[in-house]
């Protein structure tokens, strides 16, 4: 038989094949699927790794907060609501809250824990997608803190209970300075009290348990990991150097609260900045010297994983994400 009477017979088995299981099938109505599925009404895990020379990053998703920021910014209103309809957005905006695990090899250290049971649901992920990530609080060693706003700190513990019972907390001594004491507690503006009371809350299982330290601005912390004072949004905002094989990495907490607009314009400050001014200059200057450095960013609040570089011309600067290969490099 030669090729062209092959090609038939194999057609005409095909399709009497298909008639026979369709009739065993039942009726099959043409241009519909034959499985209809459910919806998923998820996401996947909130954690995003790369490599960074010998050191393993993984960004932790610990949910998005509601932020208005056409309150929160010092700019005209109508500004900013331009601002978030050309990247379409809206206000309230929905404002990832990201912390961000360093392995080392040698030691696990966590950058911020997220606002844990501060905020209600829509926050506190941080423990689900730390375990999804493969890791358990209790492998934790170090934690450094950028500040202690209550969004950065309330994953410290859970239920009044240390979250990371092995883990060593760090933070600026001026942030300890400036939270902690009890006096400041009692003297703080009436509206301004529960971030205190926040700050002591997360903090006070570690510190009876000698859990907590402070240093010094501009000091390595960990090895592998320097924090580098970055003053402004609060008395001891911190940003953290991670290096490894000449590459860098900078953590750099609230310096960008909504990045639609102060990436753009780095003069306009926030609400929740102590000192706007000093926010301001430290924005400037960091966003300045990132981009012309090249390095990799990882900011809190910047669009999940958070991790991308700064580029744009003189001080109009725009985030370029990095880019999701799906390898580990």
């Amino acid at each position: 038989m030669d090729d062209f009477h092959c090609v038939g017979a194999l057609r005409r088995f095909t399709l009497a094949l298909a008639v026979v299981t369709l009739g065993l099938l039942g009726p099959v109505s043409i241009g519909h699927a034959l499985a209809e599925a459910p919806l998923a009404g998820f996401q996947p895990p909130g954690f995003f790794r790369m490599m960074l020379g010998d050191i393993e990053v993984t960004a932790l998703y610990d949910g998005a907060a509601s932020l208005d920021a056409v309150k929160m910014l010092d700019e005209p209103a109508q500004d900013t609501e331009a601002a978030l309809k050309a990247s379409f957005l809206r206000n309230p905006l929905a404002t990832s809250d990201n912390a961000f695990l360093i392995n080392t090899g040698a030691k696990l250290v966590l950058i911020d824990t997220g606002g844990g049971s501060f905020f209600g649901p829509r926050l506190g992920k941080l423990q689900a997608n730390l375990r999804a990530a493969g890791y358990g609080p209790e492998q934790v060693d170090d934690i450094l803190l950028t500040h202690m706003h209550r969004d950065h700190i309330g994953g410290l513990v859970a239920d009044g209970r240390a979250a990371f019972p092995n883990a060593i907390i760090h933070a600026d001594k001026r942030e300890a300075d400036y939270w902690l004491p009890a006096d400041n507690l009692a003297d703080a503006p009436a509206d301004q009290k529960p971030r205190f009371q926040g700050a002591l809350a997360a903090l006070a299982p570690y510190i009876v348990a000698g859990h907590f330290r402070t240093f010094t601005a501009d000091s390595d912390v960990v090895p592998m990991v320097r924090a580098v004072p970055a003053y402004g949004h609060s008395a001891g905002h911190t940003m953290y150097v991670v290096e490894s094989k000449g590459r860098s990495l900078w953590l750099v907490g609230d310096l960008v609260n909504v990045g639609a607009v102060q990436l753009a314009h780095p003069k306009i400050s926030s609400g929740f900045d102590g000192d706007r001014a000093a926010a301001v200059a430290t924005r400037e200057h960091v966003l300045g010297e990132a981009a012309h450095q090249e390095v990799l960013v990882g900011a809190a609040h910047l669009p999940f994983p958070g991790l991308g570089h700064v580029g744009g011309i003189d001080a109009a600067w725009r985030w370029i994400p990095i880019d999701y290969s799906g390898v580990i490099n």
